[in-house]
């Protein structure tokens, strides 16, 4: 159980961020053991054949990300800004002290293993190295999906900052994670076999949505970090395979069947072509569908470069949570 507590200049520092450094290292780790995480195989089949034909090599990268310990925390330093480029976090982590470097890998349980050595001894061509492996599996395995990936990530976050304007931190933490609570201010996060209590030491909490964190979440909160929170976005779930999406009858006799399923579609987000393709609506009859969507405030939409997606707001979810009353 780690246990966070806070002050309320913690409070007034704590901010959402996208990380694309993040999502390279969990996705690692899903590539490592992809039975924990079976949700995520049709990427993992399909990246291993991209992988296999790029010949990237990997050897410090996959040696800094096991499955059986914690990744260094230096390897993902929290992103600056609200949704970094791979670049920018890559500068980050270039930027690296040695003296952290070294702390963190000596910090690793059991004997470094070789991979890691130069690193170690001269950390600033060791951090050079990392960061060109990063950025040869980023275009191999991540790079294809991007759009994709970010647009539930940036989805996840306006949903995430219209609970904090309408209800504060509590009402933030209260559906993050199963694993995650807030209590006196205090933030208790159900690790296993982790037992710390320590403070956010007045640089708040960064929430971090991730596609690869599923089903659990991961913390970093040793200094001289930000202490972050990597937790699922919502949508992962269905990320890779979709079936078909049945609305709620009673909501299909409110609002139109048409509607209600549009509205059930987008768990992720998705843009009227998208939904198009789905229902088999028109994507003019999409646009005018999800036009009163979004005026009754069940339906937002974010504009990401050319494409405009949408998602369901709070009150989306509601109503296609509320229990039918023909059950009762």
């Amino acid at each position: 159980m780690l246990k966070l507590g806070f002050s309320v200049p913690d409070l007034a520092q704590t901010r959402l961020s996208c990380s694309a450094l993040g999502e390279v290292v969990l996705s690692l780790r899903v590539l490592k053991e992809p039975q924990r995480q079976a949700v995520h195989l049709p990427w993992v089949r399909s990246v291993r054949a991209r992988l296999h034909e790029s010949a990237v090599d990997l050897s410090l990268l996959s040696a800094l990300v096991p499955v059986d310990d914690r990744t260094p925390d230096f390897v993902t330093p929290p992103p600056a800004g609200a949704a970094p480029d791979l670049d920018a976090e890559l500068g980050q982590l270039r930027a690296v002290p040695a003296g952290q470097v070294r702390r963190d890998l000596d910090a690793m349980a059991g004997p470094l293993a070789p991979a890691l050595l130069p690193l170690h001894a001269d950390p600033a061509s060791g951090l050079d190295r990392l960061a060109r492996q990063v950025s040869g599996y980023w275009d191999a395995a991540i790079a294809p999906h991007w759009p994709r990936l970010r647009a539930l990530l940036e989805a996840d976050i306006a949903y995430r900052a219209q609970h904090l304007a309408a209800g504060g931190a509590r009402r933030v933490f209260r559906d993050l994670h199963p694993d995650v609570d807030w209590r006196d201010d205090t933030l208790f996060v159900s690790h296993r076999p982790y037992h710390h209590t320590r403070s956010a030491r007045e640089r708040g909490l960064l929430l971090v949505p991730s596609v690869f964190a599923w089903p659990t979440v991961f913390t970093q909160t040793a200094a001289p970090w930000q202490p972050t929170l990597s937790y699922p976005a919502r949508g992962t779930a269905r990320l890779w395979e979709r079936q078909d999406v049945p609305a709620p009858a009673a909501l299909a006799k409110v609002l139109g069947r048409s509607r209600a399923r549009l509205l059930a579609e987008l768990d992720a987000p998705a843009t009227t072509t998208d939904l198009a393709r789905r229902t088999g609506i028109t994507s003019g009859g999409v646009s005018q569908h999800l036009t009163a969507l979004r005026a009754a405030g069940m339906v937002t939409a974010h504009r990401d470069r050319r494409f405009v997606r949408y998602s369901r707001t709070p009150l989306g979810d509601a109503l296609l949570a509320a229990p039918d009353p023909r059950a009762s």
